[in-house]
């Protein structure tokens, strides 16, 4: 086992096997955590990344953390609900949620499929409720726990060709607000990060022109970086953050000030 302020503690990451998912998994595991990483392995075969997850669990694994790979299919509500049941199942308990899961289906809101727009809205937001709501059960129980949430400045913001990205974003920021006042009493924090452009598969994905002219928008003039979201998702669960709750952290170069 890990050494460190999250020593006997166990996390949960959701979209845990590349990005930004990734770097929270590993962060978490070097400040002792235990770490279950879920992932769609149809999603990691799409990305000629099929085994994604099982080295980030082997990555983890190496810094001293126990740590498992799941494979589930976030966009049913059933298998969402029942995540934080198969962490506990794998590893003892559950203390710490960090709902990353999430997917693109960009397009103008008067050419997007309701397809498109459903897709989005259930694994981006509706499965954080779904883990979220789960996970709450044993964290009220041992008064303790951390929900961490990666919403997006495009959630914020908005942006166009994201209505339903935005939107999806967007929620997770309101349910972030409202559970940290419904569980507060019981030890749990509930925060939210708000990431800009970082540096990930899905950013490539918009092409240089793109991205370059998106630059222009930041005040630091660079995109971050994955290890830089997944460094604030980490202090958020330490013992230290215990006085943070129902905060959207900004990690955007400065391009929501």
């Amino acid at each position: 086992m890990a050494e460190g302020p999250l020593q006997g503690r166990v996390a949960l990451v959701t979209g845990g096997s590349r990005g930004i998912g990734r770097a929270t998994v590993l962060a978490l595991a070097q400040v002792g955590a235990d770490v279950a990483l879920s992932y769609s392995s149809q999603a990691d075969a799409r990305s000629a990344r099929p085994d994604a997850a099982a080295e980030t669990a082997a990555e983890a694994r190496a810094l001293g953390a126990r740590a498992v790979a799941l494979d589930a299919d976030l966009t049913d509500a059933d298998a969402a609900h029942g995540l934080p049941d198969r962490v506990i199942a794998e590893l003892g308990r559950l203390d710490i949620v960090v709902n990353n899961a999430g997917v693109t289906r960009d397009n103008l809101a008067v050419r997007m499929s309701a397809a498109d727009w459903d897709l989005v809205i259930a694994l981006d937001l509706s499965s954080a409720f779904h883990v979220s709501r789960a996970a709450l059960r044993p964290m009220i129980r041992q008064r303790w726990g951390r929900i961490i949430s990666t919403s997006s400045i495009a959630g914020v913001m908005g942006n166009p060709g994201q209505a339903n990205y935005s939107a999806a974003k967007a929620g997770l920021i309101g349910l972030t607000k409202s559970l940290c006042r419904e569980v507060g009493s019981r030890g749990i924090t509930v925060n939210a990060v708000a990431p800009g452009f970082i540096d990930t598969e899905m950013t490539a994905a918009l092409g240089g022109e793109v991205l370059a002219a998106a630059m222009k928008s930041v005040p630091l003039g660079r995109m971050g970086t994955a290890e830089e979201v997944a460094a604030a998702i980490r202090f958020l669960a330490l013992p230290e953050a215990g006085y943070i709750t129902g905060c959207v952290l900004q990690i955007d170069g400065g391009m929501g000030a």
